[in-house]
């Protein structure tokens, strides 16, 4: 494994385990018992020490040093503390972290045992992620949440205590029973708890939760017929948006708001297109070929089975998918599109060179026009108008080269860390 300076590597770590299943949740993650906890770590453990090995085989610069861990889920904060310091020493024993890593952890307000911030303290864990939601008691009730509001607050002054202030509160607009006023009400408490980042997602509808499928069939179930219209969403987005900036909480990605200094180095690589490594259930990397210039290399994505059967039993085949420099060119395009910087043309031209960039320039002419994007010539950026339907902006930027195939080199590839 090589590295240098700017092409660190970012740790994924998937931990798909729940006390509940929240009812808008569409991750692969759920209620399984303790006793499959020790089984999949053994797992992660295997993956990580085969790592090296995959990368190889699949002839991928895979570098050594890492910057930045981040364990999602589910809820990571159920592993048991001796759990966590067996998977931490091996991260550390097949990769270099740098002292200054930034190593987040998710958690359920309320579930954090006292051991279990003492392993965060002596892993090294310096940010925490609480998947909050409302800080409204009944709407986080309704959504299958297990805390409220006051065992946040007591969880957020416990990290403090434990000298962890890099802090995230995650909130969702549009849970079911959730009115402008109680929107109101959560943002307050959120701005009044003195966190450095906060993270709002509008609600997403789709056959992957049970809210979703619900309201899609028009349903009662999960208090769906109590969820609000699209326009009351997209008021509390933009409320959101406006409220966090007066408090000093920019927007620098579409759903993500901090204080300087605190934007999720993790986070940011995805959308900055730079290496990461998934480990776990459904987890997705994203490494660069060894070979080529440049302007020529090409990407492997993979990402790991859903089921936890497979993936425990080591059978799950990941999928896996060769990006040319043409697909690469569109992602640069609507990931980067995600941050509030927008995306800087010329780095572009140097990358994927002239003619390339001119056909997504049209689709950039037609979209100002509509009011979708901004430009000055030198950089693109979504509008207010555009952050809201910017899953529409960003279908525009895919086939930009239809005569450019996607999977373009052959690799045997039947399992993401198989030896």
């Amino acid at each position: 494994m090589t590295a240098n300076g700017l092409n660190a590597l970012g740790l994924y770590i998937s931990i798909p385990f729940c006390r509940s299943k929240c009812t808008y949740c569409n991750f692969a993650s759920g209620v399984y018992p303790a006793s499959e906890h020790g089984r999949y770590v053994d797992r992660l453990i295997e993956d990580l020490s085969t790592a090296s090995v995959w990368a190889t085989r699949m002839e991928l610069e895979l570098p050594r040093t890492v910057d930045t861990v981040y364990l999602g889920g589910g809820t990571p904060s159920l592993l048991a503390p001796e759990l966590l310091e067996r998977l931490f020493a091996a991260m550390r024993a097949q990769f270099d972290l740098e002292p200054d890593a930034e190593i987040t952890v998710e958690c359920a307000p309320g579930q954090i045992a006292n051991g279990t911030l003492e392993a965060f303290q002596a892993a090294g864990v310096n940010r925490v992620s609480l998947g909050v939601q409302s800080f409204i008691d009944r709407e986080a009730q309704v959504s299958g949440r297990l805390h409220n509001r006051e065992s946040v607050l007591k969880d957020l002054a416990r990290l403090r205590c434990a000298g962890i202030a890099n802090l995230n509160v995650d909130l969702i607009a549009g849970l079911a029973g959730q009115t402008l006023a109680s929107w109101e009400d959560s943002l307050t408490v959120l701005l009044d708890s003195g966190v450095p980042h906060a993270s709002v997602y509008m609600l997403e509808v789709d056959e992957d939760s049970r809210l979703g499928r619900e309201m899609l069939a028009g349903g009662a179930r999960y208090s769906a017929e109590l969820v609000p219209s699209d326009d009351a969403i997209a008021q509390m987005y933009t409320r959101a948006v406006e409220r966090l900036a007066q408090s000093g909480l920019a927007q620098y990605e579409i759903s993500n708001f901090s204080r300087p200094g605190f934007a999720s180095r993790h986070n940011l690589r995805y959308w900055q297109r730079r290496p990461y490594l998934g480990l776990g259930l459904d987890a997705s990397s994203m490494a660069f070929d060894a070979a080529g210039s440049s302007e020529s290399r090409y990407v492997l994505r993979s990402t790991t089975t859903s089921d936890l059967k497979e993936y425990l039993s080591g059978t799950g085949a990941a999928e896996t998918a060769w990006l040319s420099p043409a697909r690469q060119h569109e992602e640069a395009w609507f990931l980067g599109l995600r941050l509030n910087q927008g995306v800087e043309v010329a780095a572009l031209v140097r990358k994927f060179g002239t003619s390339m960039v001119a056909r997504a320039m049209d689709v950039v002419e037609r979209l100002v026009e509509d009011g979708l994007l901004e430009s000055d010539g030198k950089t693109v950026r979504l509008t207010a108008h555009g952050q809201m339907l910017s899953n529409d902006v960003f279908q525009e930027f895919l086939g930009l080269d239809a005569n450019e195939a996607e999977n373009v080199r052959q690799t045997n590839a039947e399992s993401l860390l198989q030896p």
